[in-house]
């Protein structure tokens, strides 16, 4: 589903997934179902990275998986071969199936990737007590600094997936004109992180989904237990049995909340999508457990000229599978490759369609 708008029209005549009907795997409609055969039966394409790891300001460190692709036949001279900077989830990494199909549809037109792995999220170490949350920009606009300080004249798009796009378009929103980008992209992201929560913490959710990632997320704790430890109670937060309570428990210690519902109102990116100033496809499932329809910003994005939320009925979180076997290729992955392709190919097409002069893109 589009609202019909001038980039819209750029999405149809450049990207021809988007006019496509998303018609499901036959014998996997429901979005638990989607979501929860995703997670086993997806393929990972072979991917060779090169690690990075970089400081911040507070002394930490955050691990970067770079794909160079210094093979790239369009773009042969690495100084202006366009960058596609990748956010996985909230307990995800550079391994995870979705990113390593997103690398493999971007090296093969050509360009470079990287992926932004959270703090502690990648087998690194932690040097400071300190890991990440959906709200915190602090540690993506270091990333962008140094892939721009890097690779001053090759242009950047954010891609992120689930709470890496809740990252993506917080800081898309906090940066404006010097973000840094010249698109974002993102994929089953939680426009309203309260009524995700919510939805999470139904029963079946729960189970299926909430207890696994409150889990992963613990893992993540216990693994830096020995630095963490100087500021929370480690027992504590490993007692978590819902997102919701690790967060009470942790993040907001963490990152300076009075409660997990003030945290919820800062990560929520919905509202803040009038103050980001370049173009910005987000592809969603009405029947996604992760981000529930009712919480689609519909109304802010129609009076959007550089948003397009494009919404299919069925897809789940963060799966979109289509096909008899849905191990390789699949929906998302043809709209990722075709919209970073028509954001790099035609980036005066993309801005004028969505109402932005030159002189505004940083």
């Amino acid at each position: 589903m589009f609202y019909l708008t001038a980039f819209s029209v750029f999405l149809h005549k450049h990207c021809p997934v988007v006019s496509e009907c998303f018609s499901p795997t036959p014998w996997c409609w429901g979005g638990r179902l989607q979501t929860l055969v995703c997670a086993v039966l997806k393929s990972r394409p072979p991917v060779k990275y090169h690690n990075e790891l970089i400081r911040t300001a507070d002394g930490g460190q955050i691990s970067l998986d770079w794909v160079y692709n210094e093979a790239s036949a369009p773009y042969p001279e690495s100084s202006t071969r366009p960058t596609v900077l990748i956010l996985p989830g909230i307990t995800g990494n550079s391994k995870q199936p979705y990113v390593l199909h997103a690398v493999s549809q971007a090296t093969r037109r050509g360009y470079r990737c990287v992926v932004f792995n959270n703090r502690g999220a990648a087998g690194e170490e932690l040097l400071t007590p300190l890991t990440y949350c959906a709200a915190n920009t602090a540690d993506l606009e270091c990333v962008v600094q140094h892939v721009k300080g890097l690779f001053p004249k090759a242009p950047v798009l954010g891609a992120g997936v689930s709470m890496g796009g809740m990252l993506l378009l917080n800081y898309l929103a906090r940066k404006r004109t010097q973000s840094g980008m010249v698109a974002g992209l993102t994929i089953s992201v939680p426009f309203d992180a309260q009524e995700s929560s919510v939805s999470m913490e139904e029963p079946l959710n729960w189970l299926l989904f909430n207890k696994i990632l409150a889990m992963g997320l613990c893992r993540t704790v216990s693994r830096h237990r020995k630095i963490l430890e100087k500021v929370v109670d480690v027992d504590y937060v490993l007692k978590s049995r819902t997102i919701r309570e690790f967060d009470e428990r942790f993040t907001i210690v963490q990152f300076g909340y009075k409660s997990s519902l003030e945290y919820y109102r800062d990560a929520s990116p919905g509202k803040k999508l009038p103050t980001t100033a370049v173009p910005i496809l987000c592809l969603n499932a009405a029947d996604d457990p992760f981000s529930p329809q009712n919480a689609f910003p519909l109304t802010i994005v129609q009076g959007l000229p550089n948003v397009a939320l494009l919404l299919t009925a069925h897809g789940g979180h963060i799966a979109f599978l289509d096909g008899l076997f849905p191990r390789g290729e699949t929906y998302m992955e043809r709209l990722f490759g075709q919209f970073i392709q028509a954001v790099f190919e035609h980036p005066k097409d993309i801005n004028k369609a969505c109402g932005i002069k030159e002189e505004q893109m940083s």
